[in-house]
């Protein structure tokens, strides 16, 4: 399971990164806003990840 939250949020933050870049190329900032919101979405999530696995250790 943890590591279906693992790729969810990798994907997630390629997609925003992905998102973002496009935005920025063709000067939509509401597409760029998205994509900056969806990376920071993944990396919380992939930070609640690591936090999980640090106390099953």
């Amino acid at each position: 399971m943890a590591r279906d939250e693992k790729a969810k949020a990798k994907m997630e933050q390629a997609k925003g990164k992905a998102k973002g870049v496009v935005g920025r190329a063709t000067d939509d900032e509401g597409l760029a806003a998205e994509g900056q919101t969806k990376k920071s979405k993944g990396d919380m999530r992939q930070a609640k990840e690591k936090i999980k696995d640090a106390f099953r250790r």
